[in-house]
């Protein structure tokens, strides 16, 4: 079940009553297309999340913490001038539409009372969020400025005035009365014919709503249907493909498995879009990074392709040798001006061999030209080895990089920029400097095994080194996939049992590239083995006496043990 009429509907039942008569305290946004507005109401604070993400539009009371810009986007600036401290009077929803106004009340500058609105449209790509002032319906402000050329059928720029969107007609189940009732039934006898009659309904509500109608095609069905919703609870149901959608409902009529159910729709909300929403900010927020990461894998995997083929070639260079010692012993026979000569090879039982000649070199200079090529090969095998080695160091490091990322929360994005302008690969921008935050022990994912031990995991390379080689004890146990990029993972004891290890090592092998790969290998070895080379990048460590491991990291199991 998508964000639809009924689901907004059945959310606000829960909403309204938790956030009007609060005062706005806080407004932010944190990514482009996210705001988050804290209200204080009864002594406690409570967190709105709005999203105009056109994959997954939505708004819900959230527990999450996320952190906020250093520089405040123009949007969030205008939102506070106008709506911080003011008092949310009203929610309402535009009939059973993806539209909810916001009402507030607050001062101006002279003190005279204004009434403005937030609408939140949840529309996919159209989504958007506008400020508008509800005394001469212009708009103040709002989250996606449309170019006029891209919208035609209303003006979203500021000053403009506020228009509703073009919407699709159709009947509000809510309001229908017995006689309406009776008079659409008329008209449309199929079930899923009256049901395409009514607004506000996605494809699953409608093929439940029309389950209803054929097991009974009656008012009262009509209003069993509609009535859940005004008792709305928070359902996450897997589709036959196994997909999760949440629902404020039990469907009877679809194929569907319950796997979770909360009285709380907003706490489902936070549940359901938590691991989902993460990856959204988290690619809003790298995208950049991720560019400089890609970039730089696609121009080192070109590199090696290269570097080896230069290495084949000097490798295999006897041939130049071979045809500088033949061209010198039947010198006699080559002339002066010979573009090629036919020699015969005494290490192959005399067979001849051709070889390309200079014109404009004597006999003994083109000789000479293949002795020198030869060496010249031989003599680049140690650089080309060097470079090879060298390429392939940074090769895992950018994959450690971009490992991190597929790992990171929204928050740690930050810390990895740190990394590459240290590194050299980014330029900071002047206007965005930040003081660098120390690492502590916080800053780390923290799990407790089944037996009560604690496990600590880096969420980036310098976090792995800082716990490697700063907070771990030497007598400690550290955990790593073998021979690829992956989080260091601390286990806080000297005497570990088989239990203890196989739990650290699926925690390791999830927090690295191999964690969706069965029988990922996992190398343990207490932390005084470990030692980080003179000039080795962040992350990077050298170790001996280690034992290893096989295990296949389950997601579910992993994460039950965060805390």
């Amino acid at each position: 079940m998508a964000f639809d009429g009924l689901f907004i509907h059945s959310l606000l039942k829960n909403l309204s009553p938790t956030l009007i008569g609060g005062k706005l305290t806080k407004i932010y946004q944190p990514f482009e297309q996210d705001l988050v507005l804290n209200f204080r109401k009864v002594r406690k604070n409570q967190r709105l999340l709005i999203s105009a993400n056109a994959q997954n539009p939505r708004f819900y009371i959230t527990t999450e913490t996320i952190t906020n810009p250093d520089v405040a986007p123009t949007f969030v600036m205008v939102l506070r001038k106008y709506l911080e401290g003011s008092i949310l009077q009203e929610i309402k929803q535009v009939d059973v539409e993806r539209i909810v106004n916001f009402h507030f009340s607050n001062r101006n500058e002279l003190g005279d009372e204004m009434q403005l609105i937030l609408s939140v449209e949840l529309m996919g790509r159209h989504s958007n969020v506008i400020l508008y002032n509800a005394d001469d319906n212009k708009i103040i402000d709002l989250l996606k400025r449309i170019n006029p050329d891209e919208n035609r059928a209303r003006l979203l720029l500021p000053h403009a005035s506020y228009e509703l969107p073009p919407l699709l007609p159709g009947l509000n189940g809510f309001n229908l009365s017995l006689d309406q009732f009776n008079n659409l039934k008329t008209k449309y006898p199929e079930p899923m014919d009256f049901v395409k009659q009514f607004n506000g309904l996605d494809g699953d509500d409608k093929k439940e709503f029309a389950g209803y109608l054929e097991d009974d095609f009656t008012y009262s069905s009509l209003q069993t249907f509609f009535n859940q919703f005004n008792r709305p609870k928070g359902y996450i149901l897997q589709t036959t493909k196994h997909k999760d959608r949440v629902y404020t409902y039990l469907p009877y009529h679809l194929e569907l498995n319950l796997i979770y159910s909360n009285d709380d729709i907003n706490k489902t909300l936070d549940d359901f879009y938590h691991e989902q929403a993460n990856r959204e900010w988290v690619k809003q927020k790298s995208k950049k990074i991720e560019n400089i990461v890609n970039n730089e894998l696609k121009k080192l995997k070109k590199k090696i392709i290269k570097l080896r083929k230069q290495l084949d070639q000097a490798e295999n260079s006897e041939g130049y040798r071979i045809k500088g010692e033949l061209l010198n012993a039947y010198l006699h026979e080559v002339k002066p001006g010979m573009e090629s000569i036919d020699l015969p090879n005494y290490y192959k039982n005399n067979q001849p061999l051709k070889i390309k000649l200079d014109p404009a070199l004597s006999p003994a200079r083109n000789a000479q030209k293949y002795f020198t090529r030869y060496q010249k090969l031989r003599n680049s095998i140690k650089h080309v080895n060097e470079q090879i080695k060298l390429a392939n160091e940074n090769l895992d490091y950018f994959e450690s990089i971009q490992t991190a990322i597929d790992n990171a929360d929204p928050q740690d994005i930050d810390a990895i920029s740190d990394e590459l302008i240290n590194q050299g690969y980014l330029k900071e921008q002047t206007h965005n400097r930040r003081r660098k935050k120390k690492i502590s022990e916080k800053n780390l994912n923290t799990f407790k095994l089944n037996d009560g031990k604690k496990v600590l995991v880096g969420k980036n390379n310098y976090q792995n080194d800082w716990l490697t080689l700063k907070k771990s004890d030497k007598r400690d146990y550290w955990f790593h996939v073998k021979n690829m990029p992956g989080s260091h993972v601390i286990l806080q004891d000297s005497n570990p049992s088989d239990e203890d290890i196989k739990e650290a090592a699926e925690i390791a092998a999830y927090f690295s590239k191999g964690k969706t790969s069965s029988h990922v290998p996992v190398d343990y070895v207490q932390v005084k083995r470990i030692k980080k080379p003179n000039g080795a990048k962040p992350g990077f460590v050298i170790y001996t006496g280690q034992n290893s491991i096989e295990v296949t990291p389950d997601e579910q199991d992993v994460l039950s043990k965060k805390i």
